[in-house]
């Protein structure tokens, strides 16, 4: 590497003819290139340039260094510029694994802003319940809601969603609603698997409620769905069910309590990831975090 460098400072001092301007344009101190010049000359064993007073004259030696250094020195500053092109617009296919309900009702709209944003990339996307292995299978990035398990992979935390308690306006008018949090074990809950109970909290104060319900299912959209046809009470992310509360299909109840959040990471095999992957880790948490 320290030679390709030297080679570099050789050929600015060869296309200038001139140590002093060479320095100038390098940026450097003339006594140090006219140093490194020395070390290039002593390493590959021949005299590059002819040093008077007044001029530099290339050796026969120097000109053919010269002819062939210059090829390597403008492909790697044409390497250099394309790479930092590559930064800026990235381009590409993004493999990404996503979480179904979170890329239907959530994401899509940002990554559709994401797609205009960087036209040079091609998507895909497989959206499945199950953990990717990204070791083995080619996906980029995955984007994974909730606890983590320790694999050693790269989790980058890029957004929490704050969940509350929700029910259609028929449900509460066929079965009323809780005034305390207690009150949730009269009522039908639309639980999810692992969690027969829910964690509520109201300032410092949090309780946990058993919760039981003729439905229990693993589809946050379905949970949604069920809630609108007045099926019962569902705890569920804010930013999921905004429309239909803006559509008065669904009321907030229990108002002074949410549900813990949910954290959402991007996870990657490893830290050093192509650009495309990280200007999408890079915008999904800039609009996540902020939301």
């Amino acid at each position: 590497m320290s030679h390709l460098n030297d080679m570099a400072l050789f050929v600015e001092v060869a296309r200038t003819r001139s140590f002093r301007k060479a320095a100038e344009a390098l940026g450097m101190p003339n006594s140090t290139l006219s140093r490194r010049i020395s070390a290039l000359e002593k390493a590959i064993g021949l005299r590059l340039l002819h040093r008077t007073t007044r001029k530099i004259e290339l050796t026969e030696a120097g000109q053919l260094y010269y002819e062939r250094s210059k090829r390597i020195v403008d492909e790697a500053r044409l390497a250099h510029e394309q790479l930092g092109a590559m930064l800026e617009q990235p381009s590409g296919v993004l493999r990404v694994s996503l979480p179904v309900d979170f890329a239907t009702l959530y994401l899509t709209p940002i990554i559709v802003d994401f797609a205009q944003s960087y036209p040079g990339i091609t998507f895909e996307f497989d959206l499945t319940p199950r953990r990717v292995d990204l070791v083995t299978e080619p996906f980029d990035v995955a984007i994974r809601m909730g606890k983590l398990d320790d694999s050693g992979l790269i989790a980058r935390l890029i957004g929490r969603h704050s969940r509350h308690l929700y029910a259609s306006p028929g449900y509460i008018e066929a079965s009323g609603e809780p005034a305390i949090p207690a009150g949730l074990a009269e009522h039908e809950c639309i639980c999810m698997p692992r969690f027969p109970s829910w964690t509520l909290q109201q300032g410092m104060n949090q309780v946990d409620i058993g919760v039981r319900g003729r439905f229990t299912l693993n589809s946050v959209g379905m949970i949604r769905t069920l809630a609108i046809n007045h099926q019962g009470i569902a705890l569920l992310p804010e930013r999921i069910v905004a429309e239909d509360l803006a559509a008065g299909r669904l009321r907030r109840i229990l108002p002074e309590w949410q549900g813990s959040s949910v954290t959402i990471h991007a996870v990657t095999e490893t830290r050093l990831i192509p650009a495309k992957t990280q200007r999408f880790i890079e915008f999904l948490s800039a609009r996540l975090m902020e939301a």
